[in-house]
């Protein structure tokens, strides 16, 4: 099985059925970082990774990890963090600072896929109203968050970052919690991630995955980003 190639007309993808199994999910390469590519691969269950010096390449995994927002497990020193209320916590405060945080070379790599294109890309859709970050502060200062896709009632987590211990799990506990809120089932967390995993990360097939997004991802079941409040109350 081969790789569909797209051309910069072809907004379209291949069914993610054709994915490979290896490397795992990869559906198809090319194409660009356009809103309506970006907007359209989510609702298709795609998102793209790739490696600096690699075409665009786009990946719908098998299994797929995800966050159920009925599921999120709290544990006991994170309760207690979350009760000491460590941090502000807002919701698109600073997203190109959230990204550009998210972009710096981690302890385990010393490259980074969120290029300078990646990075246009989603401030773009964050301008456009789709991405989102949640943003944790310690006087002041920007110490953790997360970034992601808002399409429906679903949230598509990208990356996320933390300068104070635990700053980027708060940010997901606050996401999670107002996910539920607004009525959502399931947080896209993309792979399974152990730093997720304690928070209530598994792995569901990619049939099951698609069928939630079907569902759940339809332009008719946008949630108002505006009307959500940009400081977000205390745990």
């Amino acid at each position: 099985m081969t790789v569909t190639w797209l051309h910069p007309d072809q907004l379209d993808f291949p069914p993610v059925a054709s994915a490979l199994q290896e490397p795992n999910g990869l559906v198809a390469a090319g194409g660009d970082l356009s809103p309506e590519r970006l907007l359209l691969a989510y609702r298709r269950g795609l998102f793209p990774w790739y490696n600096p010096a690699e075409p665009i390449l786009w990946w719908s995994p098998d299994p797929r990890g995800v966050l159920f927002t009925d599921e999120l497990k709290i544990s006991r020193s994170l309760r207690k963090l979350l009760n000491r209320h460590p941090f502000s916590v807002h919701v698109d405060r600073d997203f190109a600072a959230v990204i550009r945080h998210c972009s710096q070379p981690r302890v385990y790599a010393a490259d980074t896929w969120i290029n300078p294109e990646m990075q246009a890309a989603y401030i773009r859709l964050h301008e456009l109203g789709y991405a989102h970050s949640i943003e944790c502060y310690q006087d002041d200062v920007l110490v953790g968050g997360l970034y992601g896709i808002g399409l429906g009632k679903l949230f598509f987590g990208e990356s996320m970052f933390h300068t104070v211990t635990d700053a980027s799990k708060v940010a997901f506990a606050h996401l999670n919690r107002l996910m539920l809120a607004l009525g959502s089932p399931m947080i896209d967390c993309q792979m399974d991630n152990p730093h997720l995993r304690t928070l209530g990360l598994r792995e569901i097939s990619r049939e099951d995955f698609i069928a939630i997004v079907d569902v759940y991802a339809q332009p008719d079941l946008q949630i108002d980003w505006q009307q959500v409040p940009a400081m977000l109350p205390p745990w």
